[in-house]
């Protein structure tokens, strides 16, 4: 059987004409649920950032990274994705960041939240990949080894670097390097609230 030339030419437009309208289709699909998937996580961020933040607090816009915020950070072991400005009752009062560490098995996203006073207010995981079991009790807020809520104990904690598991910082016990990712993210957090005086 002999094929034409402008047999293979109508079948190449055809399918040409097919790729555009569909490449058209999810193009206009992608534009209507951007918003929708836009709003969703402004609203999930919203809700991890009171999560860690004193009660009544507001939320400013995302603020600028610059690269001695990120250096901060890194000089902890963490990486900061988002910082925003945290009023109370109408004053200044810090900042909410959410930050990146490696914990066991990937990334761990964190919001932490750090007062005037340069004092964490709380940590909240927005995203990660420990082993369930495990990690997951790190992640989850359960008990460490002296019934405190692993993440609840950071609260009121100062000092970039002056964070150490083991010492001041007490692991969820089989999870240590979840809690350690935890730790450093929480360095990271305090090292760039310094850094903004």
């Amino acid at each position: 059987m002999k094929i034409s030339g402008k047999f293979i030419l109508k079948v190449a437009g055809t399918l040409t004409v097919i790729s555009l309208v569909v490449a058209a289709l999810l193009g206009l699909v992608d534009n209507v649920t951007a918003d929708k998937i836009a709003a969703i996580d402004a609203e999930n961020t919203r809700i991890a950032m009171s999560a860690v933040a004193p009660e009544g607090s507001e939320f400013g816009d995302k603020l600028d990274i610059t690269d001695d915020m990120t250096a901060a950070a890194a000089s902890q072991g963490g990486k900061l994705v988002e910082l925003y400005p945290m009023t109370t009752g109408g004053a200044d009062n810090g900042y909410v960041m959410k930050i990146s560490a490696s914990g066991s098995q990937g990334s761990i996203v964190m919001m932490v939240g750090v007062d005037a006073d340069k004092a964490i207010t709380g940590i909240s995981v927005v995203s990660h990949s420990e082993t369930s079991g495990i990690g997951t009790k790190v992640v989850g807020n359960e008990p460490n080894a002296a019934g405190v809520p692993v993440l609840d104990q950071f609260q009121g904690l100062t000092g970039a670097g002056s964070l150490v598991v083991g010492k001041n910082i007490i692991a969820v016990s089989g999870a240590t390097v979840s809690t350690k990712g935890i730790n450093m993210g929480a360095n990271a957090a305090l090292a760039v609230a310094e850094l903004l005086g």
